[in-house]
């Protein structure tokens, strides 16, 4: 093929590119995106508040463009998700977005588009640790906080009750727990295959009073109070924000 070709064929894609973002750059100049459209949101305030529903979290880092959406129109999304009978929850510190149920006042429960599906007992371990780590890390000035995922799996190890016996069955479900933290967007890859960064949204999403209840749990199943299930630092762990 003659260079000439080559070149022709490279003009013919950069035209095809024009042409997506003249049409993208359209879309979000307009509300009406199809026919019969009476949605009331632009091009990347829906891409915006798909994402919102799709994922446990967006934030600054992992979604640049629909965070800014997020933070220029934040009372539009708001009332959006209200609609659905979910509630926004913003930390702006950390540039992190997420949904939750909404409450009703008076006790009783709305329909609910989101899956209740509660963390397992390994992967509720893997995020105690990461959110001890990742606190760790920025109180000793670290901007970026790393784990490895032995490290993790040392971790999980460390809760296993002393009458366990499946040890392969129990490592193979700590490295699926880490592996679906990971999914979720919490542990972020990195160029080394076995280590991860720890997402700012860690903290957030793992409030004080839902970490405390976790740990009770785990405890109890465990059916002790040993030296292996005391591994975690409290101090660390319950240290109020700003203390």
């Amino acid at each position: 093929m003659s260079l000439d070709t080559d070149l022709d064929t490279d003009l013919d894609v950069d035209a095809d590119l024009d042409a997506d973002l003249d049409y993208v750059e359209e879309l979000d100049d307009s509300v009406s995106l199809f026919e019969g459209d009476e949605g009331g949101l632009d091009y990347g305030q829906r891409q915006a508040l798909v994402a919102l529903l799709k994922q446990r979290f967006i934030s600054a880092r992992t979604h640049p463009r629909d965070w800014q959406v997020l933070m220029d129109d934040e009372r539009v999304f708001r009332s959006r998700l209200n609609d659905l009978f979910l509630d926004l929850q913003v930390d702006r510190e950390r540039e992190v977005a997420w949904k939750r149920q909404a409450q009703s006042e008076g006790g009783g429960r709305f329909p609910t588009l989101l899956h209740d599906t509660a963390w397992s007992r390994e992967e509720t371990l893997v995020l105690v640790h990461l959110r001890d780590r990742l606190r760790a890390g920025l109180a000793g000035g670290d901007v970026r906080v790393y784990v490895d995922r032995d490290d993790l799996l040392d971790y999980v190890a460390s809760y296993r009750p002393g009458h366990a016996t499946d040890e392969s069955g129990d490592e193979k479900r700590a490295r699926n727990a880490v592996a679906s933290v990971a999914k979720a967007g919490l542990l972020i890859a990195t160029a080394a295959e076995e280590r991860f960064e720890i997402s700012e949204a860690v903290e957030p999403l793992l409030p004080l009073e839902l970490l405390q209840e976790l740990l009770e749990a785990l405890r109890e199943a465990n059916g002790t109070t040993s030296a292996s299930a005391d591994a975690v630092d409290e101090a660390d762990l319950f240290e109020e924000d700003g203390e």
